[in-house]
């Protein structure tokens, strides 16, 4: 038994640092790439080179979900349009295409696994870390999305993972902060949020990601990360699957608080996960814990050493399978096509626009843009996004301690105030701003998040580059 095989810490640094390469050579089955890994292209592709050198079989994961999440792209914002566009594109083969992409630019920098699609139903508006990065409300909606997407990145012989079970999206609590529940009873859980993980399944898809929620009616003891019955058995008895199992992060409070990120892979490995997602930052002094953490528990038997072996041979089957894809991909006749993705006007087709926001825009008049700053959400991170990723300036910025009378102040007399946020419904000082620019004169505020019952004129259902762009194309300069 090796306790470092299941395990898949991250680090900072665009280089390999040679405490990790040790580890690699010692048997550590993968490392997760974040944005604090990324620079270019090249230098992406030289470090998971690196990584694969030191363990070939090793699994080089990143979180590319293709729209509002996007370690690729953090830096500039992600051209892709992201899942809840997708969704109400309703095209499955654009979803395939843009998950294509996705997966040629990953196959192309040496990753093996990217953590996504999203399959979450997002039933709960309130929702503070799925939202845009849902396909929709619609089970059946999802689950056919889902597939595509599954379909579109393995094909370029990326593995997908479908995230984050038993289902995130009814929850108005982020799992990066707390640890939410799911109150929905087991009838409504099987309705509305196994169906997008049945069509995953159904795809072919490498892997699962599990949630740091609570589900009591399936299991009102543990969260879905440690829990057997929803692991072994919903996830594998239940719906058959005998891929991997990949945790969400174990450095999210949902999963460490009040325990610690080495008992959190304990209970995680015996519930019947095999990848274990230690986090962004996991220095070697970590692992060593962790790694001491499971050795204690077989020990002490606590911890079945058969479930470790199960978990770390499922992990290197994987690594395998992505080493001999690696070789095969030097052969010209292994490429596979990438059909084009969808473009700016495809994107601005699927916004809902108000007939006064449409009114308003047919004036020809100045536009001044406010923008609404809400704190980053923690899967996303900080990123450009929305019209300000392609180049707009912004006449004011306002956040949670602003005074709305001066951001109002900011439009020029004449100017038709145009005022950008992000799930504007959820933040009251967002709702006093929008208030005051609306006494002021002309306005028309647009939501590039997961738009509530009100403040939105203009919903976007999400907030990359390549939907900041659609939205400059409506809105006009």
């Amino acid at each position: 038994m090796n306790p470092l095989a299941p395990l898949m810490p991250g680090f900072v640094g665009h280089t390999l640092p040679g405490w990790l390469e040790q580890r690699l050579r010692d048997g550590l089955g993968g490392v997760c790439l974040f944005a604090a890994n990324v620079e270019s292209p090249a230098q992406l592709r030289a470090l998971t080179d690196a990584i694969h050198a030191a363990n070939p079989h090793a699994v080089v994961s990143i979180d590319e979900e293709g729209g509002d999440v996007s370690r690729l792209y953090q830096a500039v914002g992600s051209p892709f349009p992201g899942n809840a566009v997708l969704g109400r594109m309703d095209d499955a083969a654009a979803t395939e295409a843009v998950a294509a992409r996705v997966g040629a630019e990953l196959a192309a920098a040496g990753v093996d696994l990217t953590l996504a699609p999203d399959v979450d139903v997002n039933a709960d508006p309130r929702n503070p870390v799925i939202g845009v990065r849902s396909f929709g409300t619609d089970p059946a909606l999802v689950a056919r999305h889902s597939a595509a997407w599954v379909a579109g990145v393995q094909a370029q012989g990326v593995s997908a993972c479908a995230k984050h079970f038993p289902g995130h999206g009814d929850t108005a609590k982020d799992s990066h902060l707390d640890l939410p529940t799911v109150d929905a009873d087991a009838e409504t859980l099987h309705a509305r949020d196994l169906p997008p993980f049945v069509a995953s399944l159904d795809a072919g898809v490498a892997t699962v990601m599990t949630s740091h929620i609570m589900v009591p009616a399936l299991d009102p003891e543990l969260p879905a990360t440690f829990s057997r019955p929803i692991l072994q058995g919903l996830l594998r008895a239940g719906l058959g699957f005998d891929g991997v199992i990949v945790t969400d992060a174990l450095d999210m409070k949902g999963a460490c608080e009040g325990r610690g990120i080495p008992a959190a892979a304990v209970l995680a490995l015996a519930a019947g996960a095999d990848l274990l997602c230690l986090g962004s930052v996991n220095p070697d002094e970590e692992i060593g814990e962790i790694a001491a953490a499971i050795e204690a528990a077989v020990a002490d038997g606590s911890l079945d050493e058969a479930r470790v072996i199960e978990a770390s041979e499922r992990c290197a089957a994987l690594g395998r399978a992505h080493a001999a894809r690696r070789a095969a991909a030097s052969s010209p006749a292994h490429a596979t096509p990438v059909p084009a993705i969808p473009g700016a006007a495809a994107v601005r087709a699927t916004f809902e626009v108000s007939d006064a926001a449409a009114a308003a825009l047919t004036v020809d008049r100045p536009r001044a843009w406010l923008r609404l700053e809400p704190a980053a959400n923690v899967a996303v991170g900080n990123a450009p996004w929305g019209p300000f990723a392609c180049g707009v300036e912004a006449a004011a910025t306002f956040g949670p301690d602003g005074d709305p009378a001066s951001f109002a102040a900011a439009v020029p007399a004449g100017a038709l105030a145009v005022v950008v946020g992000k799930d504007n419904h959820r933040h009251p000082w967002a709702l006093a701003a929008i208030d005051a620019v609306r006494g002021r004169g002309d306005a028309v505020v647009v939501d590039m998040g997961w738009p509530g019952d009100e403040a939105a004129d203009v919903a976007t259902f999400g907030a990359s580059r390549l939907v900041g762009g659609a939205l400059l194309e409506l809105i006009g300069h």
